[in-house]
């Protein structure tokens, strides 16, 4: 089969960017050809894609689109333009880019099926573009939050969204909230899962040593992926309830422009524990981080189906996570029984905004939390039903049914 894959994003540094490139290259290696149409600042690489696609990328920062990526979450691990501050003019070249790339690559690659990167702006426009082969779509939670969040091109979007072949979610909960944000038949949409790479995330050689008492985040440093939470949290820990120092490392970018980031790096240095923000780091890197952690937190106010507690949990660390709306849910059906911990929300005033009076409680919860996990014994558990060869099938058995 040939499979076009779009996203409007870069194919790196989000979970749905990963989701893009880990889902190509399962294609490649499922023996399918693979093409990707995503978009990239004018000085970016596309190594994160395998070298089997065809890459047709769509070049931000130059004369023609003289702005950055336009991000899915109003915070990105990179510079990135906001979907509601586009302007009409902006808006117009942004179209007519990824329209040129659309063109380019249907006349040059010849699909037999086009897959889309969230329920949005780019997949509205491929879908008023192709016909005679299947279009699908897979939702990454984002596309939600931005609906909710603004008007930009709603009408066309809904539209748009209700002529889709089929529509993939990534837990059921979402698959309910997929119909009401944009009044799809409920028939048309399927539940996927999210994935990791065993083949790089396990506990597989020579493993560094795990420190006692280690505790990672990965994700964008942010306050709405609750880092200051975490930090809060960690200052409510005491010596005494704990059998061992513990340590925080955040790993992941951020958004050079935000207060946010400057918040938290400017309360790092008066922690009662140690933390380190390592920034973005290599794949090498993060299973290291991974693997000599005790243990994994992301104690995030609004999510997907987040494949690093997956990853997490897969190099042996005990992952800490935000018992949000559908997020546990999607966890234990993917991988029922599993031993991660999880934590009641804050009270939100919005989708992705916690009430700043439920914050102490929340931030008790999450200490209780990961003292638990600190003195608690590791349990072993096989995360392979969750690899991206699965997704992948998943997604194509249903795309067979079209054809």
């Amino acid at each position: 089969m040939r499979i076009l894959n779009i996203s409007a994003q870069k194919p790196d540094g989000t979970g749905s960017g990963t989701f893009l490139s880990q889902t190509v290259a399962a294609q490649v290696r499922a023996g399918h050809e693979a093409a990707v149409i995503c978009g990239v600042d004018a000085g970016d690489e596309t190594s994160a894609l395998p070298a089997a696609a065809r890459v047709y990328d769509v070049r931000f920062n130059t004369e023609a689109l003289p702005f950055h990526v336009c991000g899915m979450s109003d915070e990105m691990p990179y510079a990135a333009t906001r979907y509601r501050d586009l302007t009409p003019p902006m808006e117009a070249a942004f179209e007519r880019a990824f329209a040129a790339s659309l063109a380019r690559a249907l006349d040059e690659f010849s699909p037999d099926v086009v897959v889309c990167h969230h329920l949005y702006l780019l997949a509205s426009i491929v879908r008023e573009r192709v016909g005679g082969i299947p279009v699908v779509a897979v939702c990454h939670a984002t596309d939600l939050r931005q609906m909710a969040m603004h008007g930009l091109e709603r009408q066309r979007i809904v539209a748009a969204m209700r002529r889709m072949d089929a529509i993939f979610a990534l837990h059921h909960a979402q698959v309910d909230q997929i119909v009401a944000a944009y009044g799809v038949d409920p028939a048309r949409v399927h539940v996927t899962g999210t994935g990791y790479d065993q083949r790089v995330f396990n506990q597989a050689g020579t493993a560094p040593r795990r420190v006692a008492g280690q505790i990672c985040f990965v994700g964008k440093v942010s306050f709405k992926k609750g880092v200051e939470s975490l930090l809060a949290a960690l200052d409510l820990i005491v010596p005494e309830s704990v059998p061992c120092p513990l340590s925080l490392t955040l790993v992941g970018g951020h958004d050079p422009a935000s207060e946010d980031y400057k918040r938290i790096a400017a309360r790092v240095p008066e922690c009662r524990w140690p933390v380190r923000l390592a920034g973005r780091v290599s794949t090498a890197e993060l299973v290291r981080a991974y693997r000599t952690s005790d243990v994994f937190c992301l104690p995030s106010f609004y999510e997907g189906l987040p494949l690093v507690g997956i990853e997490a949990l897969a190099c042996g660390a005990k992952p800490v996570m935000t018992s949000l709306p559908g997020v546990r849910e999607g966890m234990e059906s993917l991988l029922p029984r599993n031993p991660m911990r999880w934590v009641e929300p804050p009270a939100m005033l919005a989708v992705d905004t916690p009430d700043p009076a439920s914050l102490p409680a929340f931030e008790r919860r999450l200490a209780d939390a990961i003292v638990d996990a600190v003195v608690s014994p590791r349990e072993e558990f096989d995360t392979t039903h969750a690899s991206w060869d699965m997704v992948v099938d998943r997604i194509l058995s249903h795309v067979g049914e079209l054809r």
